[in-house]
């Protein structure tokens, strides 16, 4: 082993964390210098200070997260170029800002993901640095050249090295990122270029997550200007789920994104209570759609024939009646507009019905001649009769203006407009907490009503052009003159070994848009409150399970279909769950949809998948699982007992004496008598991962994974759901190292 090479090395990475250092001190000065700053000269002052605070705060935020393995790779290529790789890309503080460590997303850096001695891409070499802090603690070096006779002593017998070192590795109950051991196959999902729908689809451990993450960090580096402004949404299963990977992003450098489950998609919403399958089935259905629009239909009403609605009026009583209210209700129907929107039309109607109908009865000329009021007079009386609030209660009675929240709670008492009498009667609701399946419900209503916000719209529209115009002064004078240490895109399109930028270059609407001085909120927290924003990319973490529904109001949120879509239809738990991909997208996009699969499981042992696929097996005997990249030659135990909650409490309490996280997944009516029985474990909606122990039902274990699990009545998984098996299925793959299965012998 070379010390020369480990000492080169090793006073590199000393030398770019005094880099960091000084970068991040520039940057935590530039943001309390312009915090001090008052912001003079009205709006443009307070504009300028604000895009500094901003940015700098942007990029200061970025080189936290390069604390962590700020550089792990080195590409040394037989024409003598000589590259670091990194999370960041940093340039010395020189007269040419020479590199000094690349981007792991520009392209220069492809070869680390790439390179094989088949295909070396010009590498005479491919290093592998692994630190631990600010320190080097070992190097793994990969011969591509094998002409090149150099050797450092640091050359590894095993290619995959690192990767399984990583694997091997115990959990901490956190998601890391995987930029030192992307696979070539991940590397092409990864940044690949397809603009409309990529449906990623993998078996457990094949990494469908770490690539799904990894797309939006290289989506937001090679296309900043688009996805800074309008953000990018990851949707996750559960609250457990998004805290389990709210940590990757950020340790990438990258902070503008939103992170939510389908249940928070409604702004004000919080979804705490608990539908039965059959419910959640149900509400998730396609026929959902119709039934909500048939409802809000029949609250335009009309007067019965000869049951006139008569309203008191000082030159006597006016009659709204089955002629005039339906021709109202035709004329606000023929504009197409939701609900609310179309309730002036049907409002206007009404009233010049009545002004004319007023009109009849004092301007009429007893002998037969025409009125004696004129138009002028007419929208007098029009004018008269609108401030009368029984004319405006009898509207409402026919047209009510509703808000999504009355109109569902009011539907769901009383449902119609479904054809199962079965169906109705399982989602019939008086009252309580709203569940995760009414969220899309609450969407589609919010659809089908709209808000009459034109004046607020037309007011806003008014001060952001007033804002674009300081705005523009602004960018023309600070951007000139600033420079940032980040790499920039467009040098790298003009010279490949270039590194590409963390920080994007705004215009002056967006400028205008970030910093109004009313709303200086990321576009990820613009976003999280405002039920119809468009984002420009989303991302979902096990599609298969969405709603019909829940698709609805996705595709709602990304007009472009703009989306990576990752899951596997095997996994699908939910009642609800769409499943097959075609069913998905086919009413959305048809046929304009890309499919690639992993067939890689880096996560699961050999021996423990032989006994999740023995699972699915019994139900599709053709199942094949992806293919595990290790053995640890540790297999399964499974035991049946009088005491299933017992036996897991003993078992927990062997397993905590070796290294790692372990997991207790059973069905949710044996957690109380587990949480009695393991005082130490987490439980919850929204357990905390990192603590030794965790209590999980089968759905909030989709995505995580653990050193151990122990499956409790795996039986009572299968019988309490939907796709029980699936649900099984799920919870057997969740471990890397032991997995331990405890039957209860009273299901014998």
């Amino acid at each position: 082993m070379s010390t020369e090479e480990f000492r080169n090395e090793q006073q590199f990475i000393t030398d770019l964390y005094a880099r960091l250092d000084d970068l991040r001190d520039q940057a935590e000065a530039a943001v309390e210098r312009a915090l001090r700053t008052p912001g003079v000269g009205g709006n443009q002052g307070r504009l300028e200070r604000d895009v500094l605070v901003a940015e700098q705060s942007g990029l200061l935020a970025a080189l936290n997260a390069g604390e962590s393995g700020l550089c792990f790779g080195r590409l040394v290529f037989q024409d003598g170029r000589d590259h670091h790789i990194g999370r960041l890309g940093i340039r010395e503080d020189d007269a040419h800002r020479t590199p000094l460590v690349v981007d792991w997303r520009a392209e220069v850096a492809r070869p680390f993901y790439l390179a094989t001695g088949y295909e070396p891409m010009g590498l005479s070499r491919r290093r592998h640095i692994s630190t631990l802090g600010r320190t080097v603690t070992a190097l793994h070096d990969e011969v591509l050249d094998l002409a090149d006779a150099t050797r450092t002593g640091h050359e590894s017998r095993d290619a995959d090295e690192v990767l399984l070192a990583s694997l091997d590795a115990a959990r901490t109950g956190r998601m890391h990122d995987i930029v030192q051991t992307i696979q070539a196959e991940q590397d092409a999902i990864i940044r690949s270029p397809h603009r409309g729908v990529l449906v990623v689809e993998g078996g457990p451990g094949t990494g469908k997550t770490a690539v799904a993450l990894h797309r939006a960090a290289y989506l937001l580096y090679a296309h900043r200007e688009q996805l800074a402004k309008r953000a990018v949404l990851i949707v996750g299963p559960n609250p457990a789920f998004l805290g389990y990977i709210g940590n990757v992003l950020p340790s990438l450098g990258e902070t503008g994104v939103l992170l939510a489950t389908p249940a928070e998609l409604f702004p004000g919403v919080r979804a705490t209570g608990t539908d039965t399958p059959r419910a959640a089935a149900v509400k998730g259905s396609a026929a959902m759609a119709e039934a909500l629009a048939a409802a809000v239909r029949d609250r335009q009403q009309v007067p019965g024939r000869g049951e006139p609605l008569i309203v008191p009026h000082e030159d006597g009583d006016l009659v709204i009646d089955w002629d005039m209210a339906l021709e109202a209700r035709h004329k606000a129907r023929e504009t197409a507009l939701p609900h609310n929107l179309a309730r002036p039309y049907f409002v206007f109607r009404i009233l010049d019905a009545l002004a004319e109908q007023l009109a009849d009865r004092i301007g009429a000329d007893p002998y037969g001649g025409p009125n004696f009021l004129g138009p002028d007079d007419i929208a007098l009386l029009a004018k008269g009769i609108a401030g009368n609030p029984d004319v405006y209660a009898a509207i409402d009675t026919l047209w009510p203006a509703l808000t999504p929240r009355d109109f569902l709670a009011d539907y769901l008492a009383e449902p119609t407009h479904l054809a199962d009498a079965d169906d109705l009667r399982a989602i019939r609701r008086d009252g309580g907490a709203w569940t995760p399946a009414d969220v899309p419900l609450l969407d589609e209503a919010a659809e089908l009503l709209g808000e009459d916000d034109s004046a607020a719209r037309a007011a806003q529209e008014a001060e952001r052009q007033k804002q674009i115009q300081y705005a523009q002064g602004v960018l023309d004078v600070s951007f000139a003159s600033r420079t940032y240490e980040f790499e920039d895109k467009e040098e790298h399109d003009k010279d490949a070994s270039e590194v590409l930028s963390a920080h994007d270059i705004i215009d002056a609407e967006r400028f205008a848009e970030r910093h109004e001085e009313a709303d200086h909120r990321t576009a990820a927290e613009r976003a999280a409150a405002d039920r119809t924003w468009a984002f420009g990319h989303i991302i979902v973490d096990e599609a298969q399970e969405l709603s019909a529904m829940a698709w609805r109001l996705l595709m709602r949120r990304s007009p472009s279909r703009s989306m990576t879509l990752v899951g596997d239809p095997a996994q699908t738990g939910d009642p609800a769950g769409v499943g097959a991909w075609e069913r998905i997208l086919s009413p959305y996009v048809q046929d304009r949809w890309e499919l690639v699969r992993l067939g890689v499981n880096y996560r699961t042992p050999a021996e423990i998948m032989a006994v999740a696929a023995a699972v699915r097996r019994a139900d599709d005997p053709d199942f094949e699982p992806p293919s595990s990249v290790r053995s640890t030659g540790v297999e399964p135990w499974d035991r049946t007992v009088d005491d299933p909650v017992k036996e897991a409490a003993d078992a927990v309490a062997t397993e905590l004496r070796e290294e790692g996280r372990i997991a207790v997944i059973a069905p949710p009516e044996l957690h109380p008598g587990l949480i009695a029985a393991l005082p130490d474990a987490a439980y919850g909606r929204a357990p905390d991962l990192t603590r030794p122990v965790v209590l999980l039902d089968p759905r909030q274990a989709k995505g995580l994974e653990f050193d151990t699990v122990l499956v409790v009545d795996p039986e009572g998984v299968v019988a309490g759901a939907a796709h029980g098996t699936n649900d099984l299925y799920v919870a057997l793959t969740r471990a890397t190292q032991r997995l331990g299965i405890i039957r209860s012998a009273a299901r014998r």
